[in-house]
């Protein structure tokens, strides 16, 4: 008998402890900041053509919703410069078509890499547009250019497109 209790009493304690992990990955989960879209595509070779513009389309449901709007970019130590200039290029209903030129700073002064790492390999993810909205629902394309002097450039691993609603 004082043996059936005790297995009760372990069976009990289980379903507590696997209903609260649930519960707590319910709570986490929902309070991520907003997330909508984040999609990244890999540069062929490390090396990033200028006729190579990585493409993404985004539904929008809800013209009323404000986004944050970043790029992600991840390089090697072996990247050449200290910085990026890209060419956000832009399409959609409402829209014009249109090209925005941003520069990301990959380096400090001193050589230090910017950005998270692992390895050889750095990670930037850099806010381009804050609380953009999109002038009405539908799907939207962006693509992004390298536009530095040097083509094809290498060390450019992949690049990336992240939209988080406010």
């Amino acid at each position: 008998m004082e043996v059936q209790n005790q297995k009760t009493k372990y069976i009990v304690r289980m379903k507590t402890c696997i209903g609260l992990f649930f519960i707590l990955t319910l709570l986490v989960s929902s309070c991520q900041d907003g997330y909508f879209f984040e999609k990244n595509i890999d540069i062929p070779n490390q090396s990033w053509e200028y006729k190579n513009k990585p493409a993404f389309e985004v539904q929008i449901t809800d013209k009323n919703v404000k986004f944050d709007v970043y790029v992600n970019l991840r390089h090697n130590a072996y990247y050449p410069f200290s910085n990026i200039y890209l060419l956000l290029h832009e399409k959609g209903k409402g829209l014009k078509d249109t090209a925005y030129r941003h520069e990301i700073k990959l380096a400090e002064l001193d050589g230090r890499w910017t950005g998270r790492s692992a390895g050889n390999l750095y990670e930037q993810s850099v806010l381009i547009k804050e609380s953009y909205s999109f002038p009405d629902t539908g799907k939207y394309k962006f693509s992004i250019e390298q536009n530095m002097r040097e083509n094809p450039l290498h060390g450019v691993n992949d690049v990336g497109l992240k939209l988080i609603k406010k």
